[in-house]
């Protein structure tokens, strides 16, 4: 019986051809969009899922010590996988938009600043909803309520908008999905890194020298957990979506 070395030996050669410089370099967006999404996601995920409630069963002088040490590189890795996934994603969705208004005698320009527009203003009335602290809006169901129609609707809108007849499935697929996950890092940087940077310096403090920690502080990881929690919530939607741009054709042609 041959062995398989020997079948190896006369085997036919595979196919071996690597793709132009252009399909290479969106290979690579991609991969690196693949590696910094899991790493920003898992993380989300540990924080949600695992942190938290490991944090609610710990003593003040226990969290004195493994805050500062473990949320400073956690959340390093965390805000920075945001920016690269992000960056690596609309970089790679910028390709896609640009062929199909080459294809469509579109603008990609209009797109795109749509985009900007519309998830970032959706950002903001998200944001302010938190605001406040109190009452109502200080309930995660009610605060799910309104972000969810909120989402919804400018999901509809960026349909709407680009609704020439030439925007792929992938374009506006995409361009939910990836408005969601822009949302999302706007959440990283502008609420919960903010917030916990000055936690972690309060709780750092308190331990090595006794300064008690501002009252206020309640009030702002009350934020942070809210936001944290809201991400890992989009973060079921921004997935479908961004799966459906190749693999479940609903929008455009």
């Amino acid at each position: 019986m041959p062995s398989p070395y020997h079948i190896a030996m006369f085997a036919p050669a595979p196919n071996i051809a690597l793709p132009d410089a252009n399909a290479t370099f969106l290979m690579l967006l991609r991969w690196i969009h693949f590696l910094a999404g899991i790493t920003w996601i898992g993380l989300l995920y540990f924080f949600n899922l695992v942190n938290v409630p490991f944090m609610k069963e710990l003593d003040a002088p226990t969290k004195g010590k493994v805050i500062p040490s473990l949320m400073p590189r956690a959340l390093w890795w965390f805000r920075w996988a945001a920016v690269v996934t992000v960056v690596a994603g609309l970089a790679y969705w910028g390709n896609i938009v640009g062929a199909d208004a080459h294809n469509g005698g579109g603008s990609p320009g209009a797109v795109m600043g749509r985009f900007f527009l519309i998830w970032t203003i959706v950002w903001a009335i998200l944001y302010a909803c938190l605001i406040p602290g109190k009452g109502v809006l200080d309930k995660g169901p009610v605060l799910a309520a309104i972000y969810a129609v909120v989402i919804v609707i400018a999901a509809w809108l960026f349909l709407c908008w680009n609704n020439h007849g030439w925007e792929s499935n992938r374009l506006l697929s995409i361009g939910i999905g990836g408005g969601i996950s822009w949302m999302m890092m706007l959440n990283v940087w502008g609420v919960i890194w903010r917030i916990q940077k000055r936690l972690i310096l309060w709780t750092r403090d308190n331990a090595t020298n006794g300064t008690p920690i501002p009252e206020k502080s309640k009030a702002m990881a009350r934020m942070a957990f809210l936001t944290s929690r809201a991400n890992a919530f989009f973060s079921i939607p921004m997935l479908f979506f961004m799966g459906a741009a190749s693999h479940y054709p609903m929008f455009g042609k």
